[in-house]
């Protein structure tokens, strides 16, 4: 019984390597290009990075949050999300206290401006939206098979 499964396909010869076009890692690469770019300008007018975008958007949704939760929540590292944190404390968007009850830990909140600035925020995600061009139920089967495929890749190591 033929296939058209190319993962169940015998493994090609050298001279049959696989085009562009074929690699996962390809389709994701340029995906994630394309949201970047149309993200860009949207972000730039706000005054803040994509990296710093999620920082704000993990602490609309769950208010003040320890460093460690934010890297958790983010999957970036102390190290990454550090110099992050403290950009946005130099623009005045958020604020990093150590806490009274165990000074190991930080705690990152917004500042007034910060939460001023998720009114103005509110228009990345219907723009980003549209501009994909997917379907609320495209979009939510395309979300579910990337955490599929991430929980997949974390638990293979």
């Amino acid at each position: 019984m033929a296939t058209t499964d190319t993962a169940a396909e015998a493994p090609r010869t050298e001279d049959e390597f696989r085009k562009l076009d074929e690699f996962m890692c390809f389709a994701l690469y340029s995906a994630q290009r394309a949201v970047m770019n149309a993200y860009r300008p949207l972000l730039d007018k706000l005054g803040v990075t994509y990296p710093q975008y999620l920082v704000l958007v993990a602490l609309y949704e769950n208010g003040p949050s320890l460093v460690k939760s934010l890297g958790a929540a983010l999957h970036l590292d102390y190290g990454t999300l550090t110099p992050l944190l403290k950009r946005l404390e130099a623009n005045g968007l958020v604020t990093r206290q150590r806490r009274a009850d165990d000074e190991r830990l930080v705690e990152v909140s917004l500042t007034p401006e910060g939460t001023e600035l998720r009114r103005r925020a509110n228009v990345v995600v219907p723009s980003l939206d549209e501009a994909m061009g997917l379907t609320a139920e495209e979009q939510e089967e395309a979300k579910a098979l990337l955490r599929k495929m991430s929980a997949n890749l974390a638990a293979h190591g």
